[in-house]
C-alpha cells in the first residue's frame, strides 16, 4: 500500500468516535487534589478549604482508567490503530496535550466525557522512525455542563534501525561561577554543600545565596557521603551512546539532609528501593572528569 492510499485510508477515520459516554472512575476528589498539590508543590489557597476548586490542570486526571485499560473506547479506535500495526508502525509516543479550561471543577463533581478522532497527519519522518502523528479531542463535563476540552496527539510509527552504538564519553557538567566550588570538590574526591552563613542551613545544589534569610555568605562544609534513596527513575529511554539503558536515577537523601540527584549503582535497576542506604562513590567518566555516584550499601542490622 502507497503512503498516499494509506493516508487516505488513515483519514477516512477522522471525525469519528473514540471513546463513546466514558465515565470518570471517581467523582473529583479532595483527597487527589491535595495529591497533585504536594508533589506539584503547588500551595494556591484556591485549591483547599471549603470552597476548593481542583486544578485546571488536572482535567484529563479525572478521566484516566488506570491500568485496568479504557472500557468505553470505541472499536473504531481500535480499528485505526490496527491498521496502522499492519503498516509496520507498530511503537507508539505520545507527544503533547492541549487543554481548554471553560469552569472549574469542584470536589464531588461527576465527570463524563466522549472523544473523537480529530485529525490523521499524513506520514511524517521522525529521529524515531516514519509514522503517523493522531489527535483526539475530548470534551469533558461535570454534571453534564462542558468543563474542559483535552487534545491529545501520539505519534504511532514503524520504529527506525539503530546505528551500531559508538563509544562515548559521558556529557560534561556544565561549569559556571555559582557551582564551581562544587566541581572543584568532586576533583579531589570531596562532596562539598554549603552552609548559609547567615541561618545555618545546608543546601544543595549550590546557589549563590540562601532561600531562606537572603544571605550571599556561605562556607562549603564536606558531606559524609551516605544517604537513602529518596525516589527514583529507572531510565530506558531514549538510547544515548555514553549510557547503557536501564539504569537508575535516584533523588538521594543525604545524611546531612539535602537531596541531590545521581546515579545508583551496585544493584539491578529492578531492585532499586526507596528506602535503600547508599553510600558515596566517585566515578571516572573519561579523561579527568569524575562525578558523584552512589552505590547500594548493605543493611545494617
Amino acid at each position: 500500500m502507497s503512503d498516499d492510499e494509506l493516508h487516505r485510508r488513515l483519514a477516512s477515520y477522522e471525525g469519528r468516535a473514540a471513546t463513546v459516554s466514558g465515565r470518570g472512575p471517581d467523582p473529583v476528589d479532595p483527597a487527589m487534589i491535595r495529591h497533585w498539590c504536594e508533589v506539584m508543590g503547588d500551595t494556591n489557597p484556591a485549591y483547599s478549604g471549603p470552597e476548593a476548586i481542583a486544578p485546571p490542570a488536572m482535567l484529563q486526571v479525572w478521566i484516566m482508567s488506570g491500568l485496568s485499560g479504557p472500557t468505553a473506547r470505541s472499536a473504531v479506535f481500535d480499528e485505526l490503530f490496527s491498521l496502522l500495526d499492519a503498516a509496520g508502525c507498530t511503537a507508539i509516543v505520545a507527544t503533547d496535550c492541549e487543554q481548554d479550561y471553560l469552569r472549574p471543577l469542584r470536589p464531588g463533581d461527576v465527570i463524563t466525557f466522549d472523544s473523537v478522532i480529530e485529525s490523521v497527519s499524513p506520514r511524517k519522518d521522525t529521529r524515531l522512525g516514519a509514522g503517523h502523528f493522531i489527535t483526539t479531542r475530548t470534551e469533558i463535563r461535570a454534571g453534564g455542563e462542558l468543563a474542559g476540552v483535552h487534545r491529545f496527539r501520539v505519534l504511532k510509527y514503524a520504529p527506525a534501525a539503530r546505528p551500531a552504538r559508538e563509544a562515548a564519553e559521558r556529557p560534561r557538567p556544565v561549569i559556571n561561577r555559582d557551582n564551581a566550588g562544587f566541581w572543584e570538590g568532586v576533583a579531589g574526591r570531596r562532596l562539598l554543600i554549603q552552609r548559609c552563613d547567615g541561618c545555618g542551613r545546608l543546601r544543595f545544589p549550590w546557589l549563590p545565596g540562601c532561600a531562606d534569610c537572603g544571605s550571599a555568605r556561605w562556607t562549603p562544609i564536606e558531606a559524609q557521603g551516605t544517604g537513602t534513596v529518596h525516589s527514583y527513575v529507572v531510565m530506558h529511554h531514549p538510547p544515548f551512546p555514553a549510557f547503557d539503558p536501564p539504569y537508575a536515577v535516584g533523588l538521594i537523601e543525604l545524611a546531612e539532609g539535602v537531596r541531590m540527584i545521581s546515579n545508583i549503582t551496585g544493584v539491578r535497576p529492578p531492585e532499586v528501593r526507596i528506602g535503600m542506604p547508599v553510600r558515596l562513590e566517585f566515578l571516572r567518566a573519561g579523561g579527568e572528569q569524575w562525578l558523584p555516584v552512589f552505590r547500594a550499601a548493605e543493611e545494617g542490622p
